[in-house]
């Protein structure tokens, strides 16, 4: 599986989250700001990228934690096994709650800044 991890570059929080999925987890999938990207090569809008980070792949798109899982996949054992139960039923129940807390707190996060706020 590949594909393109597509999060808001304008969030320092989200910056510096890709910038130790590059160093850390090494997945096969691309990691791109979604202000420098081709949303409609990718099959995404400026709206659901604002909402959530966005997995374009291979497969089905997927937002959210489903898409922090499917990049997971794409990387080496640890990560991968990481990944697959993340991105289970099981798991999305107890990881999409989480994932929208850090969404909507990511300015107060450590790396976050004012400018990672959400209005709404």
């Amino acid at each position: 599986m590949t594909g393109t991890l597509v999060f808001d570059g304008d969030c320092a929080f989200c910056s510096s989250s890709a910038r130790f999925a590059q160093r850390r987890v090494r997945g096969r999938g691309d990691l791109l700001p979604w202000q420098r990207a081709d949303l409609a090569a990718l099959g995404l809008t400026p709206e659901q990228c604002t909402e959530a980070i966005q997995w374009a792949g291979d497969d089905r798109p997927m937002s959210g934690a489903a898409a922090i899982a499917a990049y997971l996949r794409t990387a080496g054992a640890f990560w991968r096994v990481l990944g697959a139960v993340l991105g289970s039923r099981a798991g999305l129940v107890l990881a999409d709650p989480v994932y929208t807390w850090v969404s909507r707190n990511r300015y107060r996060l450590p790396g976050g800044s004012p400018a990672c706020r959400l209005d709404g």
